[in-house]
């Protein structure tokens, strides 16, 4: 008896060391800002605007003078034109400093073909310059990252959103 309580005992302590060791790997700054980047390109991608709402933070800033819920607004607003819509990052970094989190790509848009996705696409895919998510960890919990700002110096927005 002695011996299969021994036997599951480190049965036991091996898949905990296993477990604790994914959650590390997992929870790890650079891999949380590349996580939370890609699941708010999906959550953007499929227009799921609650879940791109949980993503931002209170205190969102851009350099287009959005706040939280003028870039939800606005995301809402011109992206319901677009329909099959599909985000591709390229040349993706990661970057991570205490609490802040850096991911910068360059970012292609696709979509089926008419005139408002054109215009979207001529904007966005003629761009040179990466985009620039930045995120902060806003809790002692590994997973807690909202973003705070988006960048990208090219890319001006038309003035009718103004």
């Amino acid at each position: 008896m002695s011996g299969w309580f021994r036997e599951g005992f480190y049965l036991g302590l091996s898949l905990a060391l296993a477990a604790a060791l994914f959650l590390l790997w997992l929870w790890r700054p650079e891999r949380q800002v590349r996580l939370h980047s890609e699941h708010l390109l999906g959550a953007i991608e499929h227009k799921s605007w609650s879940a791109v709402a949980d993503f931002v933070a209170d205190n969102y800033r851009d350099q287009w003078q959005n706040d939280r819920a003028r870039l939800l607004e606005r995301m809402r607003e011109v992206l319901r034109y677009l329909r099959g819509l599909r985000i591709e990052p390229s040349n993706v970094t990661v970057r991570v400093d205490r609490r802040c989190g850096y991911w910068t790509a360059k970012i292609t848009i696709a979509a089926e073909q008419d005139e408002a996705a054109e215009l979207v696409k001529e904007r966005v895919n003629s761009l040179t310059t990466p985009f620039e998510l930045e995120w902060h960890r806003l809790s002692g919990k590994p997973w807690d990252w909202k973003l705070v700002r988006v960048s990208n110096t090219s890319l001006e927005l038309l003035g009718d959103f103004d």
